[in-house]
């Protein structure tokens, strides 16, 4: 158990570390493997491997090279997942397990491995496809069924892992399908379809509501809605930024309406007298109010509740006079009671001949 638990920390430490560094790699707007190592040198993020033992060395790079590796993979931003692909050249590179842990990938992964090359070639851009060739070339992959490792005595629901949503790619598939061309390609469509549906029909026919199918806004509609959904989302990124302005402000607040809240809870509290357990019933104790109302006084505010014994009790619920009375005040010795099987017939029967006197 604590085995896992260590495990789990690590994982998420080695998870903040990679985010800050590519973070830092995201704020530059380059996809230069210089810039990238400029940045690892100021981090020293190569002492990361620093520490790990003996065994540990191995457990320690799988660790880190999975963390890694969900970086350069989808949904993430192109700039992100190529400095995913440094991340990972780099930790496979400075590694002190011998011989050197694998990346492993999944074998549904290697689709989006092949298109990001393919983007990166396209796109000159020559570090990314340089740097992901000399990983081929070396073996670093291993091709997986499943992109973790898998063994026996986990638990069942496995969490996933938080996606930062600063590296995330934002939404652009409506600026980039509905362009110029294409609206210009529909409304040349939308006429052509006009000018063949009024060759064809009549006047009268034509303004009959089963032959009208031609939307004549559908051109300018379309282009003001992917314009909204556009500046929608700058305005959602202008209210991101204002809200990390003000998180100090808004932490102070948070911390202020918790402090009242508790003190709102502590004094509900000690202003209720809680219900003793089973076995200290018969030390059940009341709050006393009155003290408190009257001021401050060298008592403990707790009365102690007496309960009257059996025999007053029963003395005062009984109500005896006369014979009944004398009778139950008298004492009554034990050798003066009688067995169950008693007879009173016994008393005056006479004895048997044999126990007579001779």
């Amino acid at each position: 158990m604590d085995s896992g638990r260590k495990q789990e920390k690590q994982e998420t430490l080695i998870s903040s570390d990679c985010e800050e560094l590519l973070s830092r790699f995201q704020r530059t707007g380059s996809v230069r493997f210089e810039v990238f190592c400029n940045i690892w040198t100021q981090m020293k993020f190569c002492h990361i491997f620093y520490g790990t033992v003996g065994h540990e060395k191995r457990v320690f790079s799988r660790l880190i090279l999975d963390a890694a590796c969900s970086f350069f993979l989808p949904p993430f931003s192109f700039q992100i997942r190529v400095g995913g692909l440094y991340l990972l050249y780099s930790l496979y590179q400075c590694q002190t397990a011998s011989p050197p842990e694998p990346i492993r990938l999944a074998l549904k992964d290697w689709e989006d491995v092949q298109k990001f090359e393919k983007d990166a070639a396209s796109a000159q851009h020559v570090d990314a496809v340089y740097i992901l060739r000399q990983l081929m070339l070396h073996k670093a992959f291993c091709f997986t069924a499943m992109p973790t490792l898998l063994s026996y005595n986990k638990r069942r629901k496995l969490e996933r892992s938080r996606l930062c949503e600063e590296f995330m790619e934002r939404a652009c598939r409506p600026q980039e399908l509905v362009n110029i061309e294409l609206l210009d390609e529909l409304s040349n469509i939308n006429q052509l379809y006009d000018k063949m549906k009024t060759s064809v029909f009549s006047t009268a026919e034509q303004e009959a509501s089963s032959v009208n199918l031609i939307r004549k806004d559908f051109v300018p509609q379309l282009r003001t809605t992917v314009v909204d959904f556009y500046k929608w989302q700058q305005r959602k990124d202008a209210a991101g930024e204002d809200k990390d302005s003000g998180e100090g402000t808004s932490s102070q607040q948070e911390s202020s309406q918790r402090a009242l809240l508790l003190a709102s809870i502590k004094s509900k509290a000690y202003g209720e007298a809680t219900e003793a357990p089973k076995s200290r019933r018969h030390r059940q104790v009341e709050v006393d109010f009155t003290s408190h109302e009257a001021g401050p006084s060298h008592s403990s505010g707790y009365s102690r509740i007496h309960k009257p014994s059996l025999k007053a009790r029963t003395t005062k619920n009984l109500h005896l006079s006369g014979d009944l009375l004398k009778e139950a005040i008298t004492t009554t010795y034990v050798n003066r009671l009688t067995s169950l099987g008693f007879d009173p017939d016994e008393i005056t029967r006479p004895l048997p001949e044999k126990f007579k006197s001779s």
